[in-house]
């Protein structure tokens, strides 16, 4: 594909993970073992002064989305850099207001992205102008999300996204693209869109469930692109796709799909991308997103406890404390805000279906930690 037309596509990369198990979660994390263990009723305090809002958080989830809140590009939204060119990556954005959401803080941030994605000219370089361009995993996510932020989907920025989204569902079940770049449509847009449009009145179609359900490799996994001559199961899709099947009452499926992720993670309770043996964030964000609530506990809060690891304590720098380190080879600002964004979803134990922003703290805590002894 020629670089005109990467820049013309949405970016594809998800956050993306419906119970939520926070009260069953430890406070304190390994990362920030200088911080005393705080009393349940108090994991979050504020106070006010002079500069605003000075809010301070001993919860790992509220922690890295505080610290992602504070990345946020003129405070609304993130980009990515093509050929040395930044672009508007409305899809990052996106992982962060479901991040928000499921840490239940930066509110007021959400609310200044979700205002960003509904701009004209945001709305339609991401889903394509609806005729000529239309693309299916873009505007399920962006669906999503309005539902997750109680936004009216059927006049998002003056796009009926429901119907968006179902007017692109083929005879097939699929929901593809409609685009003279071609069809990039994968597992990642066919889950979201199901468990989006389950949250409609008029539910998901049962054929785009059918659709999803008849991908699962033999071995319980699914695979991010359909049609494979070899069906090879990957995690972050798998992930997706057994919270999709399970909010569209497919509990078989999905089960199944849980075992494969159960097998499938590390000895550090982590989890790999496709092709990888080195446990990355985002992948063990995603995977413990739909292990949590699918009452997988022990291996959701061993994924749980590597992200843990992962994040960025009393010890760092303050800039970065509660952000997540894309892997254990160390912090790098390069892929901290995509891993952080998906990493909350882990860390909060939340998954998507049930997602919403309701009640949640317009604050962007920063990272609660012990004050340094005084010298004498």
């Amino acid at each position: 594909m020629s670089a005109s037309a990467l820049r013309r596509r949405p970016l594809r990369l998800l956050a993306i993970s419906a119970l939520a198990l926070t009260a069953t979660l430890p406070a304190a994390t390994a990362a920030q073992a200088a911080v005393p263990a705080p009393a349940a009723t108090a994991q979050t305090s504020s106070a006010s002064s002079a500069s605003g809002d000075t809010a301070t958080t001993y919860r790992p989830d509220a922690a890295a989305a505080g610290w992602l809140a504070r990345q946020l590009v003129n405070g609304d939204h993130f980009e990515s850099v093509f050929d040395g060119t930044a672009y508007p990556d409305q899809g990052l954005t996106i992982d962060a207001v479901f991040a928000f959401a499921a840490a239940g803080s930066a509110d007021q941030a959400a609310a200044r992205a979700t205002a960003w994605l509904a701009r004209p000219d945001i709305l339609s370089g991401y889903l394509g102008d609806g005729t000529t361009e239309a693309y299916a995993g873009a505007t399920a996510k962006l669906l999503l999300a309005a539902e997750v932020r109680g936004t009216a989907p059927s006049a998002f920025g003056g796009v009926d996204l429901p119907a968006r989204l179902r007017s692109l569902l083929t005879l097939s079940g699929r929901f593809s693209d409609r685009s003279q770049w071609g069809d990039y449509s994968n597992a990642f847009g066919q889950s979201l869109a199901l468990i989006a449009l389950q949250r409609t009145p008029g539910g998901a179609p049962a054929s785009a469930v059918d659709f999803l359900a008849a991908a699962q490799c033999a071995d319980g996994g699914f695979p991010i692109a359909f049609g494979q001559a070899t069906c090879t199961a990957d995690t972050d899709a798998t992930a997706l796709a057994a919270q999709a099947l399970a909010a569209t009452g497919r509990s078989a499926k999905a089960k199944a799909g849980l075992d494969w992720l159960t097998a499938h993670q590390n000895t550090d309770g982590g989890f790999a991308a496709a092709g990888a043996t080195t446990s990355n964030a985002n992948s063990t964000g995603l995977a413990t997103s739909a292990l949590l609530p699918g009452g997988r506990f022990i291996s959701g809060l061993k994924g749980w406890s590597s992200l843990v690891k992962l994040q960025q304590g009393c010890s760092a720098d303050p800039a970065v404390r509660g952000a997540v380190a894309y892997d254990a080879s160390g912090f790098n600002p390069a892929n901290a805000t995509r891993a952080t964004a998906q990493a909350v979803l882990g860390l909060s134990g939340q998954g998507l279906a049930g997602l919403s922003a309701h009640g949640a703290r317009p604050s962007a805590p920063t990272l609660a930690c012990a004050a340094p002894a005084a010298r004498l």
